[in-house]
C-alpha cells in the first residue's frame, strides 16, 4: 500500500487513511492474539546429543506463568538495590511445573519416550502485516520492561515495580531419568499430555495474562529389546509415581525470594581481606590457572589415604622434610604446589547417610570403616561396633557417663553460662567424636569442634558423618583461622594441650579468639588428681592465668563422671592489663591485626580490649536468638560490603536470603530437605543465607574466602560460625563430608587465580554422593560447571538463567572414573 498518496500537504492524513490505519491495527493485534495462543513450542538446543541423530522428540507441558509482576518484597527504594532478578511465579491453585524435561545422561541406556509434535506452520504463514505488528508488539514489551526497576548498569528506570509485568528465559532442566513404564503407558500419557495442552490455552493467569504452554524438544536413542521388556512388568501407576517424584526436583522457583542477588562484585571501602590482614602469608600456588581447564579426563586419585584423602594434611613429601615436629607441624596444612584435579575413591558398601537426628546415635560401618577408637576407648563410651553400625553412646573422656548431664553439670556450676541465651557458639578443643557439641543442639548451642588428625584414627570423620559439626586442626604453629573475640565459651575436656609451655602461646592463641568476658571451661586431671604432674601443670597454669588477667570464677566436682571443671573469665577492660608488675605475657605491637589468621605464625603475647563502642568486642551481642537478626552494633559508621549503608546492606541480605530459602529453595530445585545435615555457604558475606536456615534442622559452615571482604566477625557477632579459607587450596575435612555446598559468585572469582578443574575435584572429594551443589552465579560461568559436572556423571536437578544470572542445582552422583592418578606426594 502506497501511503504517500493519501497525505495532503500540510502533513495531515486524509480520514480514509485514519480508518485504514485504525483497521490496520485492529486486525494486526487480533492476529497477535491469535499467534500468542497457538504459539507454544520453544525449540531447545540440546547439547548433550547429536545434531544428526534420529529420534523421538519429548513433548513437555509448561503449565505455569511465564510472565509475573516484578515486585520487590522488602520494600527497598530504587536507591537502595542491588540488581536482583525473579524467576516466574506460580499461584497456588496451578502447582505444575514449568519447565519439565524427561531425559537420560549419554552414559544410560537411553530409551523411547512420548513422541509428540505440534503444528508450527500457522506461527510462519502470518502476513509481512502481522509481522509488523508484532514487531510493534515486542517493541512496546521492551519499552514497558525498561521501565522496571533500577537495573546494574545505573539506569534509574522509573515504574512502579508493583504492577509491571516482565517475561523471563526459561532454561531447560536436564535431568538423568530412565523410564520404566509400558509403550501402552506412553501413549496413554501422550494423550494426557495432550489434553492438558488444549486445557491451558484456555486459562489465564489471576493477573489477566494468558498462560502459554511451552515445549522442551529432548531427542532420545530408542530402548534395547531387554529394556522393553523390562517396561511391560510395571504397572501404569508405577510410572505415575516416578513421574511425579521426577517432576518434584525440577519445578522453576517462584516468586520474589526467588530473585538473583547479582552483587558478585564486593566493594572494598574500608573492609580488608585476610590476603591483606594475614603477615607472613605463603606465597600463593601459582599452578597453571589455564592447565586443564577443558580437559576433563578425570581419574581416581592413588593415593596412601584411600577413600580418607585429604591434600593438605597427606602431603608426605612435604611432612619428611619438616626439620621437626615437636610443635606439631606434621598435623598442619602442607598443600600441594598443584592442587590435585583427581577424584577421591569411595568406600566399598558405601551408603546413604542415616538422617540426623538419628545419626547422632549411630552411623553406616561401611561409610567409615575404622575400629581403632573403638578398642581404645570403647570403655569411655566414644564409639562402639555394633554389627553393620557404629554406635555412639554419647561419652567421652571425661563424661563416660553422657554428654547431656557433663552439658548440664556446668550449666548448674555457672548459671550465668546461659546455654543458648547469652552462650551460641562455642569452641570445643580436642574435640574427639563431637559428642559434647552433638548434644549441645539440645541447648541452641552451635560448636565449633575441631582435632587434629592424629593417632585417634577418624574421629572428626565420625563426628562429621554424625551430623556434628566438626574440623580437622590442631594447636600447632599458626593461629587458628578464626577472628578474634567470636567465641563465647571455649572448651577443653582433657584435650592434651600443653597451655603452660612455652609462655603459655597456646593458651593466648585461645585468649585471641575468645570474646571478652566470654568463658574457658578446662575439665582436666590437674583440676581435680593430686599426682605431681598434675600438680605442677596446675601451678603453672594458675600462674599463667593470673599473669593474663583471667578470673577463676568457679571450680566445681561433676559427682556422676568423677571429675572436676575449672571455668576462668577473660576481662573486659585494660585496667588489669595497666596494673600488672610485669609485662609478662607481653601485650601485642599496635600493628599486629587480631583479626589475621590465615597463615599467620603464633605469637606468645596479648592484644588489648577493645574498649571503644565502635570496636566489635566491646559489647556483648544480644542474647540469642534476637543477635541473628540485629545488626552488630559496630557496624552504626560503617560503609558496607556492597557499598550502601551497613545495617541497610546487612538488612537486605538478611530479607534476601530469607525470600530465597523460604520461596526457592525449601520448595522448586529439587532437594529433598530432610536428608540436608551438613551444609556449607562457601562464599558467606554476612552469614544471611546460614540465618535463613535457623529454624531448619541443619547446621553451616560459613566459609569466608581469604580474598574476600572480611565480615567473619559479623557472622560469629549474629550466633553462627564460620571459617577462612583460601578455595585454590584442598579444605580441612574428610570427604563426603557435607550434604549441600553453596556457592553465590564464587567460582567466576576463582577462575582468576585458580584451576578451576582442581575446585570442582575438591568439591567432589568433599561432597556426599547423592549430596547437592547450588551454584549462583553469572551464565557463563554456570555453563563452564555445567559441562564439568556433567563430565562427572553428576545429575542436574535445575538450571535458570536470566539478564546474564544464572542458578545450577546438581547432585553428586557415586560415579568413579576406572583409571588412576598416582599422586607421589600422597605415598606414605
Amino acid at each position: 500500500m502506497a501511503l504517500e498518496k493519501y497525505s495532503r500537504l500540510d502533513g495531515r492524513k486524509s480520514s480514509n487513511y485514519c480508518s485504514t490505519i485504525s483497521t490496520v491495527v485492529f486486525v494486526a493485534f487480533c492476529l497477535v492474539g491469535i499467534w500468542m495462543l497457538m504459539s507454544s513450542i520453544i525449540p531447545v538446543e540440546n547439547s548433550d546429543l547429536p545434531a544428526n541423530e534420529n529420534a523421538n522428540v519429548v513433548k513437555e507441558i509448561v503449565t505455569g506463568n511465564v510472565f509475573r509482576h516484578f515486585k520487590d518484597s522488602s520494600n527497598e527504594t530504587s536507591e537502595d538495590l542491588t540488581k536482583r532478578d525473579s524467576y516466574p511465579s506460580k499461584s497456588q491453585d496451578d502447582q505444575s511445573t514449568i519447565v519439565k524435561e524427561l531425559g537420560n545422561t549419554a552414559e544410560e541406556n537411553q530409551e523411547e519416550m512420548i513422541t509428540s509434535e505440534e503444528n508450527h506452520q500457522e506461527r510462519h504463514a502470518e502476513s509481512t502485516t502481522e509481522e509488523e505488528a508484532k514487531s510493534e508488539d515486542k517493541a512496546k514489551m521492551r519499552d514497558e520492561k525498561d521501565g522496571v526497576g533500577k537495573l546494574e548498569d545505573g539506569k534509574d528506570n522509573s515504574g512502579d515495580r508493583s504492577s509491571s509485568a516482565e517475561a523471563v528465559e526459561i532454561q531447560p532442566v536436564s535431568k538423568n531419568y530412565e523410564w520404566t513404564g509400558s509403550e501402552e503407558s506412553l501413549d496413554k500419557l501422550k494423550t494426557d499430555m495432550d489434553d492438558n495442552t488444549k486445557k491451558l490455552k484456555t486459562e489465564e493467569s489471576s493477573d489477566g495474562i494468558k498462560k502459554q504452554p511451552e515445549v522442551v524438544s529432548q531427542t532420545e536413542d530408542k530402548t534395547s529389546k531387554e529394556n522393553k521388556e523390562k517396561y511391560e512388568k510395571q504397572s501404569f501407576g508405577e510410572i505415575n509415581e516416578e513421574i511425579h517424584e521426577m517432576n518434584q526436583v525440577s519445578d522453576v522457583p517462584a516468586g520474589s525470594g526467588s530473585e538473583i542477588l547479582n552483587e558478585a562484585t564486593t566493594g572494598s571501602g574500608s573492609w580488608s581481606t585476610q590476603v591483606v590482614e594475614s603477615q607472613n602469608e605463603k606465597e600463593s600456588l601459582q599452578t597453571s590457572i589455564s592447565k586443564g581447564q577443558s580437559d576433563f579426563a578425570w581419574k581416581v586419585c592413588n593415593a596412601t589415604a584411600g577413600s580418607d584423602y585429604i591434600p593438605c594434611l597427606d602431603n608426605w613429601l612435604a611432612i619428611r622434610k619438616l626439620p621437626s615436629t615437636k610443635h606439631y607441624e606434621h598435623r598442619e596444612r602442607h598443600c600441594p604446589y598443584e592442587a590435585p584435579t583427581c577424584l577421591v575413591a569411595v568406600p566399598v558398601g558405601y551408603r546413604t547417610p542415616i538422617k540426623w537426628p538419628k545419626s547422632r546415635e549411630k552411623i553406616w560401618y561401611y561409610n567409615v570403616p575404622h575400629t581403632k577408637l573403638a578398642e581404645v576407648k570403647g570403655h569411655q563410651n566414644w564409639v562402639k561396633v555394633t554389627g553393620e553400625y557404629l554406635t555412639f553412646p554419647g561419652g567421652g573422656t571425661q563424661f563416660k557417663n553422657g554428654a547431656l548431664p557433663y552439658i548440664e553439670f556446668i550449666q548448674k556450676a555457672l548459671p550465668c553460662i546461659a546455654w543458648g541465651k547469652r552462650s551460641r557458639v562455642i569452641l570445643d578443643v580436642g574435640c574427639g567424636v563431637a559428642s559434647f557439641g552433638g548434644y549441645l543442639f539440645e541447648k541452641d548451642v552451635l560448636t565449633m569442634s575441631f582435632a587434629p588428625k592424629d593417632e585417634h584414627e577418624a574421629q572428626v570423620q565420625f563426628a562429621l558423618e554424625r551430623g556434628i559439626p566438626a574440623l580437622l586442626g590442631v594447636m600447632g604453629t599458626k593461629r587458628l583461622p578464626f577472628p578474634s573475640s567470636v567465641f563465647d565459651v571455649v572448651h577443653c575436656a582433657r584435650c592434651r594441650v600443653p597451655w603452660h609451655i612455652e609462655g603459655g602461646k597456646l593458651l593466648l592463641e585461645l585468649n585471641r579468639v575468645l570474646r571478652p568476658g566470654g568463658y574457658f571451661v578446662w575439665s582436666a586431671t590437674p583440676v581435680y588428681r593430686k599426682l605431681p604432674e598434675d600438680v605442677g601443670i596446675w601451678k603453672a597454669m594458675s600462674e599463667l592465668t593470673k599473669s593474663m588477667c583471667w578470673d577463676l570464677v568457679v571450680i566445681r566436682k561433676d559427682k556422676l563422671n568423677g571429675v572436676a571443671a575449672a571455668i576462668y573469665r577473660k576481662p573486659t577492660s585494660n585496667e588489669c592489663y595497666n596494673r600488672r608488675s610485669q609485662n609478662e605475657p607481653p601485650l601485642c605491637k599496635d600493628s599486629d591485626d587480631s583479626n589475621a589468621a590465615w597463615n599467620v605464625p603464633l605469637q606468645a603475647c596479648m592484644h588489648k580490649v577493645p574498649v571503644n563502642a565502635s570496636e566489635q568486642g566491646a559489647h556483648w551481642p544480644e542474647l540469642w536468638p534476637l543477635r541473628l537478626e540485629k545488626p552488630p552494633y559496630w557496624l552504626k559508621s560503617q560503609v558496607g560490603v556492597y557499598g550502601r549503608d551497613a545495617h541497610q546492606d546487612f538488612t537486605a541480605d538478611y530479607q534476601h536470603w530469607k525470600n530465597v530459602v523460604s520461596q526457592s529453595y525449601m520448595n522448586d530445585i529439587g532437594i529433598d530437605w530432610s536428608s540436608i545435615r551438613n551444609v556449607m555457604d562457601m562464599r558467606s558475606v554476612y552469614g544471611g543465607f546460614a540465618g535463613a536456615l535457623k529454624d531448619f534442622k541443619v547446621w553451616v559452615m560459613n566459609v569466608v574466602p581469604v580474598e574476600s571482604p572480611d565480615t567473619l566477625q559479623i557472622i560469629y557477632d549474629r550466633g553462627l560460625s564460620g571459617i577462612y579459607h583460601d578455595w585454590c587450596e584442598s579444605f580441612n575435612t574428610y570427604p563426603r563430608s557435607y550434604d549441600l555446598l553453596h556457592a553465590d559468585h564464587l567460582f567466576s572469582n576463582l577462575k582468576k587465580r585458580c584451576n578451576i578443574v582442581a575446585v570442582i575435584a575438591e568439591v567432589d572429594r568433599i561432597l556426599r554422593p547423592k549430596g547437592k551443589l547450588i551454584i549462583r552465579d553469572n551464565v557463563e560461568t554456570i555453563s563452564q560447571i555445567q559441562s564439568m559436572v556433567k563430565s562427572l556423571h553428576w545429575k542436574i536437578r535445575f538450571i535458570y538463567s536470566k539478564d546474564n544470572e544464572g542458578v545450577l542445582c546438581v547432585e553428586k552422583t557415586l560415579w568413579r572414573p576406572s583409571e588412576t592418578e598416582t599422586i607421589t606426594a600422597a605415598i606414605l
